[in-house]
């Protein structure tokens, strides 16, 4: 079967479950293989993601295929805080899309450049961050999970 084109559009609260969902997903198939048992056992408990969409939603841009939430983006300023894609919408160009929806938006409102972070281990979002344009600036310990990881901060000049 064929998958529709993707579009791109601001989230509605009526996404709110499917925007969970999609964090699970990534949060599961990404960070969980690589962070600490104490660390995912704080993540599940406080549900870390629920609370970041139950807060953030209305910020949110999603992509959909078929009517599906494929994927979120989500900025502040000149700053990507969130890229999540559905572990079944990876490699489709979900995540391609949606950053340059965002880098589009971010011009619009007059920066000069766009940041985001990963950690070394994601290397599959840093080949694609890679590939459309963004260059590595800065390394530093992520103290957010407490695994010793480091996390990788990277920048697009925006024309």
């Amino acid at each position: 079967m064929e998958n529709g084109p993707i579009t791109v559009r601001k989230a509605r609260l009526s996404d709110l479950v499917a925007l969970k969902k999609v964090l699970r997903e990534t949060f599961e198939g990404t960070w969980l293989p690589h962070i600490t048992q104490a660390s995912a056992q704080r993540y599940v408990e406080t549900d870390l993601g629920g609370h970041y969409v139950e807060e953030s939603w209305p910020e949110f841009t999603i992509a959909e295929i078929d009517g599906e939430v494929a994927g979120v983006i989500h900025w502040r300023g000149d700053f990507i805080e969130a890229l999540h894609v559905r572990v079944s919408r990876q490699g489709q160009g979900v995540g391609g899309r949606l950053l340059a929806h965002a880098e589009q938006a971010i011009r619009a409102a007059g920066y000069r450049q766009v940041r985001l972070e990963t950690d070394t281990f994601n290397e599959r979002a840093q080949n694609v961050y890679k590939a459309v344009g963004y260059i590595e600036k800065d390394r530093y310990p992520d103290d957010e999970w407490g695994s010793g990881f480091t996390t990788v901060l990277f920048e697009k000049r925006l024309g």
